[in-house]
């Protein structure tokens, strides 16, 4: 990939509330879109609070990239059923990446470089900040699921540097 800038992994931690689709509960994994790509999380059994904590990359080659993801029930004798969709931009977090190397040193552990807040253009449900942790530009994330009663989806993005990748 010659126009590759790097790697994005997203932690997918947990769903908080997602919808029923089966008689109680409902068996959710997520289908995360962006390109040509197509990642998916294992399916958590019986919860419509499932605690995923999968570690899924995509490979960023536009800057300007939007992830779609999808929750769907599993369903073993007819179609999966939709359990709601979000999407998210990562341009914020990469001008966050951006920004520190232009502050480069002595920032402790722990400081906010940035915070995005929730609009009607993003699926944010609580504002979101990007944090310098163990040396790292992390973004946490609650995303509210879209055509669907309830549910959100908890995220952690992390930036990885490939080397010989064109880079930010």
């Amino acid at each position: 990939m010659e126009n590759l800038l790097g790697l994005l992994r997203i932690h997918v931690k947990r769903g908080v509330n997602l919808a029923i689709r089966d008689t109680s509960s409902s068996d959710p994994y997520i289908v995360f879109r962006s390109g040509k790509q197509k990642l998916k999380t294992r399916v958590i059994k019986h919860s419509i609070n499932p605690e995923w904590n999968d570690d899924l990359t995509l490979s960023v080659t536009d800057p300007n990239l939007t992830v779609k993801l999808t929750v769907y029930d599993k369903d073993l004798f007819s179609a999966d059923d939709k359990m709601g969709e979000a999407e998210f931009g990562i341009a914020p977090y990469l001008e966050a990446i951006k920004l520190r190397h232009k502050l480069e040193g002595g920032l402790p552990n722990g400081t906010i470089i940035m915070k995005v807040q929730p609009t009607r253009q993003n699926c944010l449900s609580e504002e979101s900040h990007i944090v310098l942790s163990q040396g790292k530009l992390v973004q946490n994330m609650f995303l509210r699921l879209q055509n669907v009663e309830c549910g959100e989806v908890e995220l952690q993005l992390e930036w990885i540097e490939v080397p010989g990748s064109k880079g930010i």
